[in-house]
């Protein structure tokens, strides 16, 4: 365990060296693809330690990269592998959950959110539907939103499935108003609103909620009856 952290510490002090180097140098063809291919297994190895402060180290390299559009393949298995640790992937200690880092499965829906893919968004679904922590989730539908991915109405379908669930379960206030800014984002790529609306008008009258929140869903459900209204009557002429 001790020599594979010092080999990612390591690893990870060659990466920032060539950064530096190729920062101050200008790159051939053949040193940017040892950059990228040299940054990739980094954020690997980093993601695959069961130390959290690599986890957090990882993040910030991906962060970065997706920051300026160069998120590879292999970084967007890594974000994956990180926006699903403790739930989709788990390590046990004396039958515990040992890699329960709701705070990192949090950044990285945030970092998905930025990469803004459509593979991105499916990693999001993904997570919607295994994780039940309120950052995560928050996070994650926020992310969702921006992306703005709904194919065949799968994001909103899996907001909705989750919307049900989480009204049940935990009724939290900062997560119904992540639901309603979703919607609203989603609404004009999304084919069958039902499941949406019908969402929106249990949020609306939801007395569990803050005032704010409520208000907000109605209006948000006003709009889009509004909009279908309209859509309804040009469709008639």
């Amino acid at each position: 365990m001790k020599l594979k952290k010092i080999a990612v510490l390591f690893a990870t002090a060659a990466l920032l060296s060539f950064a530096a180097y190729a920062q101050s140098e200008e790159e051939s063809t053949v040193e940017g693809e040892y950059m990228s291919t040299m940054e990739d297994v980094v954020v690997q190895e980093l993601s695959n330690s069961d130390d959290l402060e690599n986890k957090v180290m990882a993040l910030q390299f991906l962060e970065e990269a997706a920051n300026n559009g160069k998120v590879s393949p292999d970084m967007m298995v890594a974000l994956d592998h990180l926006a699903g640790e403790g739930t989709n992937t788990q390590s046990r200690t004396k039958g515990r959950v040992s890699n329960n880092f709701p705070e990192v499965r949090r950044e990285a829906c945030r970092i998905l959110g930025k990469v803004g893919t459509p593979e991105a968004a499916k990693t999001l679904n993904k997570i919607v539907r295994a994780d039940n922590e309120p950052m995560v989730l928050s996070a994650a539908i926020n992310s969702l939103g921006e992306i703005g991915f709904n194919d065949n109405d799968e994001t909103t379908n899996t907001i909705a499935f989750y919307s049900d669930r989480f009204e049940t379960l935990n009724p939290t206030s900062s997560l119904a108003l992540e639901i309603v800014n979703a919607y609203e984002k989603l609404s004009k790529n999304t084919k069958d609103r039902k499941p949406m609306l019908s969402s929106l008008q249990r949020i609306a009258v939801d007395y569990r909620l803050a005032k704010p929140v409520r208000n907000r869903a109605k209006e948000v459900l006003n709009n889009l009856r509004g909009s279908d209204d309209s859509n309804s009557k040009k469709n008639e002429r």
